[in-house]
């Protein structure tokens, strides 16, 4: 049979799991986006006081696997139902999507923060001084300096962890997310075709691989001063 009659029954499904992969993942990024700079800061610059809870959430979400995480978030919340039914947050944490966007989130907090602090530590210190001696304040000094140099430097690794990430969002699908790994495993309980995988990988690949030209892309907008240079 031709291969793209035979995927032809599948294909709906297939790209609504992709939808929804991509939703996760996307949704999860940005908002870790959003906190983990201010973490990051906090854990370049803060006191020690501050950095020692921020060392330890960032030791125990790296060095947790993310499906144990996951099964905290979901199954664990479900031994506080009757208190996050008080609370009016039990439609939150009863919902598999909202579980997955928090545990990926709190995940992804956890390396972009350290991927952000090590940014902002390799900023170099001559630009840092020069600005000074322009007479900027603080504020200014991060939004002309400090933070476009710090993103420029954790870059690459940024993009590493947001693929690293949305291949990971492929263990939703065990608490019953219908993203595209949740798709192809419904798929193949129902047709027993071992080729849906193959297709799925396709997928991966090719999500995978439009991302990466974006960022490289970003990256190269990024630095092209530099490059002139």
């Amino acid at each position: 049979m031709d291969p793209v009659l035979a995927l032809h029954p599948w294909l709906a499904r297939l790209l609504t799991g992709m939808a929804m992969t991509l939703q996760l993942t996307a949704t999860a990024v940005l908002i870790a986006a959003a906190l983990a700079l201010p973490l990051a800061i906090l854990r370049a610059r803060g006191t020690p006081w501050l950095q020692t809870p921020l060392r330890l959430y960032v030791s125990f979400f790296r060095g947790t696997p993310l499906l144990v995480q996951l099964f905290l978030v979901y199954y664990g919340s479900g031994q506080f139902r009757p208190e996050l039914q008080q609370l009016g947050l039990w439609w939150f944490f009863r919902d598999p999507f909202y579980c997955a966007v928090t545990a990926f989130t709190l995940n992804s907090v956890a390396y972009q923060m350290e991927i952000l602090r090590g940014g902002l530590l390799a900023v170099s210190r001559g630009e840092v001084e020069a600005g000074l001696a322009f007479g900027m304040n603080r504020r200014l000094l991060y939004r002309r300096i400090i933070l476009p140099n710090a993103y420029r430097i954790a870059w690459p690794a940024l993009g590493n962890e947001i693929i690293l990430l949305l291949k990971a969002s492929a263990i939703a699908s065990v608490v019953t997310l219908l993203d595209l790994m949740g798709q192809t495993r419904r798929l193949f309980a129902s047709s027993f075709d071992i080729s849906v995988y193959l297709w799925a990988a396709v997928a991966y690949l090719l999500i995978t691989y439009t991302f990466i030209t974006l960022w490289r892309r970003m990256e190269h907008r990024l630095s092209r001063h530099r490059q002139r240079s």
